[in-house]
């Protein structure tokens, strides 16, 4: 899915209007398969990227490999960073932080807070931290998709001070019945029943940047 997605090309130009990303130091949290490393380390100084299941930090690495391409990567808790202060430039949290709503219930503003705490401690003065979460697939307005990833971002916005970008990140299929068939597996058969009705090749994703600069 990540081959197929943000087909115009939106999140790249829009993290490098947050901060130049030449010569910095990057860390990605909850970093998973390496979207966002893929997605800048030809730019950047150092990336290290952060996941706590040691299966993702794999998958990564050999997509890392096939580029070519020389970062680090270590597994461990986006609540509590082994990293001395003052050390990266921007730190990215790319669709990790939102599952913490659902994972710990009533406690999550809790997890969150320790997590938002860490990334500040870590980043050098002017840096930046950014977090990367969805704003619905599958629609043509930009929406939290439930209310509780409502609530979390409202929380970013009100009691972090994070500012948001709204960008659009659409995912572009090679015929009806790959969108159909990819839709159906990652976001369930709701959503590729809407993507047949409205002949989807070009599934509309819609994408949030919440920044807070130190």
């Amino acid at each position: 899915m990540i081959e197929t997605e943000d087909v115009d090309g939106n999140l790249l130009p829009t993290i490098e209007t947050i901060i130049p990303l030449t010569g910095k130091r990057l860390l990605d949290l909850g970093s998973g398969t390496g979207r966002i490393p893929l997605l800048v380390y030809s730019k950047v100084k150092q990336i290290i990227g952060l996941d706590l299941h040691r299966g993702m930090l794999v998958e990564q690495q050999q997509q890392r490999d096939q580029r070519n391409g020389n970062w680090g990567l270590i597994q461990g808790d986006l609540r509590l960073l082994p990293f001395s202060e003052n050390w990266f430039d921007l730190v990215t949290a790319g669709w990790a932080i939102g599952h913490f709503q659902g994972w710990y219930a009533a406690d999550w503003k809790t997890q969150v807070d320790q997590t938002l705490g860490e990334m500040v401690r870590v980043l050098k003065p002017d840096g930046a931290v950014v977090i990367i979460e969805t704003l619905t697939t599958g629609s043509t307005i930009p929406a939290p998709p439930s209310q509780g990833l409502a609530n979390y971002y409202s929380y970013l916005e009100n009691q972090w001070g994070f500012e948001r970008q709204q960008i659009q990140t659409d995912y572009q299929f090679r015929d009806l019945e790959e969108a159909i068939e990819y839709s159906a597996f990652f976001f369930g058969d709701e959503l590729a029943k809407k993507v047949r009705k409205n002949d989807w090749v070009r599934l509309p994703e819609w994408t949030g940047v919440w920044v807070k600069r130190i």
